[in-house]
């Protein structure tokens, strides 16, 4: 009977010290420029384990345990004679007994200056992948995750879009003209309803299964390689979602903020959104602090990024996934809303390793001094590391222009105002514009579901000088207008991407004559731009509009480009006169969507309102 209780006492001793769980990041690199790797090591008691590692060129610099006993933070140092390879940690667990786990350093598959991230010389084509195609019906529902219902009927429901959707139709992608594809998240949300957007994450190290696997994210990935299409991660430091798995047992007292509230079951403290604490002077610091430190809503927990290993953590979950995915660039989402100086951080981190690297970070205001503020190389007292913001300030002047009738500082001229701002950016041409997204109502809605209107919003996006983003469906007209603004109703599937589709955009079949001269008038531009020079480095000059007509350029050695909007319901002839100064007198150019040409002399008539895309090459 003794030997039975003895057994069943050392029985349950060792099981009080259970597998390791998780080990993340769960491989590395040698090579890089820092030689630190922080491993987050999850398991029973874990925590009062003494790990050791016997690895040429691999050396444990310290180790701590956290507030919670089941986690373990190694700092590891990756000398320069690292070689690849697989190699065992072995823990010394309190007990007296050891268990090892085997890790893995990679070897890198290119070199890091080989990391070119998107430019101004990108369309960059944005999809919300479960509303894009469903390439893999049978990975639509899985029964071990909390939302297991597909609801097609429902705007805020799972509708089954994937991963091998989006690689089937890479070459509509690319014969559009699109040059680097961005997705919302495609890692898990393990969320109980309305999980299909992707922003609540609750792995930061694993695929969504509706989605696919983390091997069709690589093929996606190599294969949009394959046809000069780079892909942009969207990625999320300032949340994630409450039912990711730390959730259940934070490793430190201040993993998340506000965590006294979350952990005693109060009500959460939720962000003000005064984004301008970022860079106000006399911001009083309880704003600061409500601003950056708030949750969105009750299932999206607030990251603390001030606690230096939840800094670390996504610096190289960040890092991790551009060498899995050999990405082309990532979209930084609710840029504003972390600590700003862990932003700084984490950009500046990820630009060392990778010089011609790019982030675009998402900082939605109407005032070019916050886009401003967000871009590296401005002089404000803040070194973001940041070479890309997005330009919600020209995308509203753009929409408030042409919806207006023609007056003092209205219409076209807000367009010209707009631009003209310019001059507060570092670099204007690394600022990202668009004409909606996947957060805000459909451009076709928000210009009043004017076409003419819509021509002259495209074409004139597509000839700034700027990054440029299109959201899937702009090209056929997708809308919004039922219920303008409902984010389900905006992310609307897209005709042709399942199985019952009455309609095939990728094909054309069942589209509207309206939805495929867009498509048609779109994909000249997008095909053009890809290629020109003028309008990816050339000089730009516009002219201040007069009666309603609006006429900016761009100039390279070899090219010219002229774009003309024309507000004007009637016929109108363009005195040339008063564009001298271009230097085109006596050149013919070609109308870029007619194919019409014409001689630049006195005049050029304007039959209808719309855009006029001209084209000229030089020999």
């Amino acid at each position: 009977m003794k030997s039975i209780l003895y057994l069943l006492i050392g029985l349950f001793s060792i099981s009080s010290f259970a597998q390791i769980e998780r080990l993340e990041p769960p491989n590395w690199w040698i090579g890089f420029e820092d030689p630190e790797l922080q491993l987050m090591v999850y398991g029973e008691n874990i925590g009062n384990a003494t790990p050791e590692i016997d690895y040429d060129g691999v050396s444990i610099e310290k180790f701590n345990s956290a507030d919670s006993p089941n986690y373990l933070f190694i700092d590891l140092k990756i000398s320069e004679s690292a070689k690849p390879g697989k190699f065992k940690i072995s823990f010394e667990l309190e007990n007296g007994t050891t268990e090892d786990y085997e890790y893995e350093l990679k070897e890198r598959s290119k070199p890091a200056e080989n990391y070119v991230g998107f430019d101004n010389s990108d369309a960059i084509y944005l999809i919300t992948p479960d509303r894009f195609a469903n390439g893999d019906p049978s990975n639509d529902t899985d029964e071990s995750l909390n939302e297991k219902i597909l609801d097609r009927d429902d705007d805020y429901g799972r509708h089954g879009g994937d991963i091998r959707g989006i690689i089937d139709h890479l070459d509509y992608i690319d014969d559009m003209g699109f040059t680097a594809l961005w997705s919302s998240p495609l890692l898990i949300n393990d969320m109980k309803s309305g999980s299909y957007h992707g922003y609540a994450m609750t792995d930061f190290y694993r695929v969504d299964p509706r989605f696919g696997t983390l091997e069709e994210y690589k093929e996606l990935a190599d294969k949009a390689g394959e046809r000069g299409i780079k892909i942009i991660m969207d990625q999320v430091a300032n949340h994630a979602g409450i039912e990711h798995w730390w959730m259940k047992d934070l490793p430190f007292k201040d993993w998340i903020n506000y965590q006294e509230l979350y952990e005693n079951g109060e009500k959460i403290k939720y962000s003000s959104h005064k984004r301008t604490t970022n860079q106000d002077l006399y911001a009083a610091e309880s704003d600061k602090k409500r601003m950056s430190n708030g949750w969105f809503v009750d299932t999206m927990p607030d990251l603390n990024q001030r606690n230096p290993y939840m800094a670390k953590y996504l610096i190289q979950n960040s890092i991790w996934w551009i060498e899995t995915l050999n990405l082309g660039g990532i979209r930084q989402d609710t840029y504003p809303y972390p600590d700003k100086a862990f932003m700084s951080d984490w950009a500046g981190a990820i630009m060392a390793e990778y010089p011609n690297f790019n982030i675009v970070g998402e900082e939605w205001s109407n005032n070019p001094l916050l886009i401003r503020y967000w871009q590296d190389g401005v002089d404000n007292g803040y070194d973001s590391n940041l070479r890309s913001t997005m330009d919600f300030a020209m995308q509203s002047n753009i929409v408030e222009g042409l919806n207006e009738d023609a007056g003092w500082e209205q219409g076209l001229d807000k367009l010209y105002a707009g631009l003209a701002n310019d001059f507060a950016y570092a670099s204007p041409e690394d600022i990202m514009i668009f004409p909606d997204n996947h957060d805000m109502s459909r451009i076709y809605t928000q210009l009043r579901e004017d076409i003419p209107n819509t021509k002259m919003a495209l074409s004139y996006i597509l000839t700034l000088p700027r990054i440029v983003q299109i959201y899937y469906g702009t090209e056929i007209l997708m809308d919004d207008t039922e219920k303008p603004g409902d984010h389900g109703l905006i992310r609307t599937e897209f005709p042709g991407g399942w199985e019952d589709s009455e309609v095939n955009a990728f094909t054309g079949e069942g589209l509207t004559e309206d939805q495929k001269d867009m498509q048609s008038f779109l994909k000249k531009i997008l095909n053009y731009r890809k290629d020109s020079e003028a309008i990816q480095t050339g000089k730009t000059i516009h002219f201040a509009p007069e009666n309603q007509v609006y006429l900016i350029s761009r100039i390279s050695d070899t090219e010219k480009v002229v774009l003309i909007l024309n507000k004007n319901e009637e016929a109108v002839d363009l005195d040339l006169s008063r564009f001298e100064e271009l230097g085109f007198s006596g050149m013919e150019f070609k109308n870029l969507i007619t194919g019409k040409k014409m001689k630049w002399e006195d005049s050029i008539s304007l039959p209808q309102r719309g855009a006029y895309f001209l084209t000229t090459k030089l020999n």
